[in-house]
């Protein structure tokens, strides 16, 4: 372990002694048996819960994370929450009792449903009052792997998700001869409210991985002494940090595998030459994760709990509340299951192996990436043809700022593959430039990024799953070209963190986005962030516009990245109001929200 790591390792130990009060010492062990973990446990999966009415309790409970003791927001007691089987076809009825002080709700992450059981207080129904139970009772119109979580506040980082599977009314065609579900989570013994305290007041709080001279010396070496000045000069020009990968990080979090840290290490057993399907969820309130299985390439099948043409890869990035389900033919020995934070600060773990008691070496974390003048949507030439002021100016999203020369202007939207409406004519476009406190800069060159690898992942030398991989193995439902297209920016003001669309924080919004029932449109998202978002619509899935064709990867979440324009095709067939979002907790509960209204009336000529 190189000086660095012991660094980085021991003020982790420190942050987290110095958040571990005593109120939280002595705390036994509360799990049941089988969700205990280690090499002796967990043999099978999560314990599922399966029929047609289940009983859910939302209340405070103990759990164990590495052998430390602690307290969530728990379903049932259990971290995760009970693993649902449902079966495509059947009406389902969920009883969920609130026993904490507050309000809670649970929502149905990526499920077709009637808008008033969608579990989005203030949006679909006011909540679930202490001491109330809700009645949740919907048709289950779909197959695949999906999770649910708590919409209220933040209590989704204290442990309220978990994993949800809807078996198929029909012969499954990725069936295999064992399965297990891998969540993946993060955990911290902070309050999350202090934890956004703490990030409203210093937004790099968590940050302990900052460029170093060490870097500069190296960057000069291989780029040049007056390149490496210029790009440190520039980044400062627009008070950023070409480090800031995520907002909070392994100095505060645990990574989790079925509820379980590196060291419990979470198990799951095969028999040599079995096909083994793995379905992966990512339920973390703020991590993505890249995730690899050394020695041993992976096939997905499944995106999104839709089936998609196989893909082999070794390596596969998930972001936050999205799925994959990839198939497995191990040999006859033990492999780690490595899933590494995108910042590379963590990782969590799991053991896939013959026997019990076998493990695998457990590979070092990799080098931390940094953010590129790429990910700033810059000119992709000698920093853009930009001097210093320019830059600042552009960067600091000034009121009077000239938008055509930030690229907006004379945007070329024919290379966007723009639909056209029944008639043949152009699809009518609604743009808009976002302004105010919440935008501190526009994305100058924005481009479609569906295609490229993921932040750190761009050099390794095996293959990596990129979104324009993915294609429907069914044809999309809908192929109709989109009658209009809507755009929407996700800005921020990272010095305040404020996150938002349109510059426009959730609270101060001054009405839905509003669809018309069975409208085709084409929303395009365009990342004037220097962050990936997770970006989730609820009540509807949508096609991303990897390519022109009737097999379009459907989706109900896509990670835009940094200085990203993409599209999205949506078919407003669910009439209600739906929740559309950053699916980063911390970035939506600051205001990154909107509502989509699809309302039941023909959409205007």
């Amino acid at each position: 372990m190189s000086s660095s790591d012991h660094l980085n390792l021991s003020r982790r130990r420190f942050l987290r002694q110095g958040m571990f009060t005593a109120a939280t010492l002595g705390l036994n062990l509360t799990l049941p048996p089988w969700a205990r973990s280690g090499t002796a446990a967990n043999l099978d999966g999560m314990r599922p819960l399966s029929g047609n009415v289940f009983d859910l309790s939302v209340d405070k409970a103990r759990c164990s994370i590495d052998g430390r003791g602690g307290k969530g927001i728990l379903v049932n007691g259990q971290l995760p929450a009970p693993l649902l089987r449902w079966r495509e076809g059947d009406t389902v009825t969920l009883r969920v009792t609130n026993r904490l002080a507050v309000d809670t709700s649970i929502h149905w992450h990526g499920i077709l449903l009637p808008f008033q059981m969608d579990g989005v207080p203030g949006v679909t129904f006011p909540g679930i009052k202490p001491g109330e139970t809700f009645v949740y009772e919907f048709p289950l119109k779909q197959a695949g792997t999906y999770w649910y979580h708590s919409h209220s506040g933040l209590q989704e980082q204290s442990g309220h998700y978990g994993p949800l599977i809807i078996e198929p009314r029909d012969t499954d065609p990725d069936a295999a001869d064992r399965e297990y579900v891998i969540l993946l989570s993060d955990w911290t013994f902070e309050d999350p409210h202090r934890v956004f305290a703490k990030l409203k007041k210093m937004p790099d709080n968590y940050n302990f991985q900052q460029r170093t001279v060490g870097e500069f010396f190296r960057d000069s070496r291989e780029d040049g002494f007056g390149n490496t000045v210029d790009d440190r000069l520039m980044w400062g020009a627009m008070r950023m940090n070409a480090a800031d990968i995520a907002d909070v990080t392994g100095a505060t979090y645990t990574y989790l595998i079925n509820g379980h840290g590196p060291q419990d290490n979470w198990t799951g057993l095969f028999s040599p030459g079995e096909r083994v399907r793995l379905r992966f969820i990512n339920a973390s309130a703020m991590s993505i994760f890249n995730v690899r299985i050394p020695g041993m390439p992976v096939t997905v099948v499944q995106a999104d709990g839709l089936p998609v043409d196989p893909v082999e890869v070794e390596e596969f990035q998930i972001g936050v509340a999205e799925t994959f389900d990839v198939i497995v033919q191990p040999e006859d020995r033990a492999y780690t299951l490595m899933a590494e934070s995108n910042d590379r600060y963590g990782y969590a773990r799991a053991t896939l192996a013959p026997r019990a008691g076998l493990s695998a070496q457990v590979p070092a974390l990799r080098p931390r990436p940094t953010l590129t003048m790429k990910d700033m949507a810059m000119d992709h030439g000698e920093h853009g043809g930009m001097n210093h002021g320019d830059m600042e100016h552009a960067a600091m999203g000034h009121g009077d700022m000239d938008h055509a020369a930030m690229g907006h202007g004379d945007m070329d939207h024919s290379s966007m593959g723009h639909g056209t409406d029944h008639a043949g004519g152009a699809a009518r476009q609604e743009h808009n430039h976002p302004k105010g406190p919440g935008v501190v800069g526009l994305a100058m060159n924005p481009v479609n990024r569906l295609g490229e690898r993921p932040l750190g992942l761009q050099d390794v030398d095996h293959r990596v799953l990129v979104y324009t991989d993915l294609r429907a193995r069914e044809k999309n439902p809908d192929t109709r070209q989109p009658q209009r297209e809507l755009e929407l920016h996700l800005t921020s003001n990272m010095e305040r963190y404020m996150w938002s669309f349109d510059g426009i924080k959730f609270s101060e919004v001054d009405g839905p986005i509003k669809l018309y029932k069975d409208e085709r449109v084409r929303l395009t998202l365009v990342n004037d962030t220097m962050m990936p978002h997770p970006i989730h619509l609820h009540g509807m899935f949508f096609e991303v516009v990897t390519r022109e064709g009737d097999f379009k990867p459907r989706k109900h979440t896509i990670v835009v990245k940094p200085g990203e324009k993409m599209s999205v095709d949506i078919t407003a067939d669910a009439v209600g109001d739906w929740a559309f979002h950053c699916h980063l907790l911390y970035h939506m509960h600051a205001g990154m929200m909107r509502v989509v209204s699809v309302v039941d009336e023909p959409a205007p000529v």
